[in-house]
């Protein structure tokens, strides 16, 4: 593994992270938001909340501190998927450079 392959795969989650965390946004901005915060009191800032909720869909299952509603449930299906399949291809693409 070396570092070029590090900062390819970095690169490709913190992409991934920023698109579906606008996607989540720009729905919020027209209107119908995807994302609750279950914590009601705490101040709901939609900006940190989005990437926020990106982060953790595409790294993990999530916290349960934040949920996706309608179509966001959805999307957030999509991403975890992709989060779950992106190491997966990473492992393939170094293990078939190895072999060349």
């Amino acid at each position: 593994m070396s570092v070029e392959n590090f900062l390819y795969l970095g690169t490709v989650y913190l992409t991934i992270i920023i698109g579906f965390g606008l996607i989540y946004l720009l729905f919020n901005l027209i209107g119908m938001p995807l994302l609750k915060e279950v914590n009601a009191h705490h101040l709901n800032n939609i900006f940190e909340t989005s990437f926020y909720f990106s982060a953790m869909t595409l790294f993990s299952v999530g916290n349960g501190d934040v949920l996706p509603q309608g179509i966001g449930r959805f999307i957030a299906v999509i991403e975890a998927l992709i989060g779950y399949t992106l190491p997966a291809a990473f492992v393939a693409r170094v293990m078939l450079n190895r072999e060349k």
